[in-house]
């Protein structure tokens, strides 16, 4: 079963996404914060991480530095409902995360999972 990791400070968001995911077969560990993430990350394995880019304690985007410092090509989908995620391009080792602006459907969130799975660029709004 495919294991995603779920990083986001909001209980209702990683709520729903938790239960898209396994309506979808999919194997959750939630994390409420990057620090939780971080350390759920470097204790169990993990096939895709789906990561808020705002965060409480840090921001999305240093705990998606450490993920792909330790696992390079790591699938990754980066959440926000503050901002387009264009910048996310110019980040260094962020330019393959795929983005995913909040709100959004069931079916936009299980497109960018499989999209960061098979390892292609693609931002979805």
């Amino acid at each position: 079963m495919t294991r995603i990791l779920v990083i986001d400070d909001q209980k209702d968001v990683r709520a729903m996404v938790s239960i898209v995911l396994r309506v979808n077969r999919f194997e959750v560990v939630e994390a409420e914060s990057g620090a939780a993430g971080l350390k759920a990350f470097g204790e169990a394995a993990f096939d895709a991480a789906i990561v808020d880019i705002f965060l409480a304690d840090t921001s999305g985007l240093e705990v998606m530095t450490a993920i792909r410092e330790s696992s390079p090509n790591f699938p990754i989908v980066a959440v926000s409902g503050m901002t387009a995620l264009d910048f996310m391009e110019e980040a260094p080792g962020l330019a393959n995360v795929v983005c995913l602006q909040k709100p959004f459907r069931p079916n936009d969130l299980l497109q960018a999972l499989k999209t960061a799975q098979a390892g292609k660029l693609k931002a979805v709004v």
